[in-house]
């Protein structure tokens, strides 16, 4: 039963979160929250992982969520799930679209879908952010700004953007080496 739920919310997720893989962040986290799968600070490090991981980030999310409830069952069953919508809707578009090429239906669709998806991906920028960023609380609601903030990452946030935007010297560096030196500064800071 649990390979069918699996397939069932990934197969949704990869039909509604056009734009990419941090697309489906929004629809990772109901998951996380409807099912008890992962936690909050589980998805923060998958984004972390598929972020820094070779092949596509929502393909590397499902295959741990799945792996997580499941085992390697359950990881190539969410895989599937999730990239099943995609392979439906590439075929039947490529099937029609010879046909409707100049259709300015056609074009207003894809017109239409470029703000979607960039709110889709602005809206998972700020859930990673917020995540990165924050210690949330979880029932404290005399909380202050500065026990909200999680200064470690704030403080990585803010040398990143100097070197990668300022500095003449290190911001044409390729992002792999952005990547990695986060993650030895994370692993050596003990982020969490």
């Amino acid at each position: 039963m649990i390979y069918l739920i699996l397939f069932w919310e990934f197969f949704k997720t990869g039909l509604f979160a056009v734009g990419g893989g941090l697309a489906t962040l929004p629809f990772l986290t109901r998951l996380g929250e409807n099912t008890g799968w992962f936690t909050h600070s589980q998805l923060a490090d998958m984004v972390a992982v598929s972020e820094s991981t070779p092949g596509p980030i929502g393909v590397n999310m499902a295959t741990y969520v799945g792996f997580t409830a499941a085992g390697v069952p359950g990881a190539v069953v969410a895989t599937v799930g999730l990239i099943t919508p995609s392979i439906i809707i590439i075929l039947i578009i490529a099937g029609c679209l010879k046909n409707f090429r100049d259709n300015r239906f056609v074009n207003s669709v894809f017109t239409c879908l470029r703000p979607a998806s960039a709110g889709l991906i602005a809206a998972s920028g700020l859930t990673v952010a917020s995540m990165a960023l924050l210690h949330l609380p979880g029932g404290s609601a005399g909380a202050g700004i500065l026990d909200i903030l999680n200064w470690k990452a704030v403080v990585l946030a803010a040398i990143l953007f100097v070197l990668t935007t300022k500095v003449k010297r290190t911001k044409g560096l390729h992002p792999i080496v952005w990547i990695v030196a986060s993650a030895v500064v994370g692993v050596v800071f003990q982020f969490s």
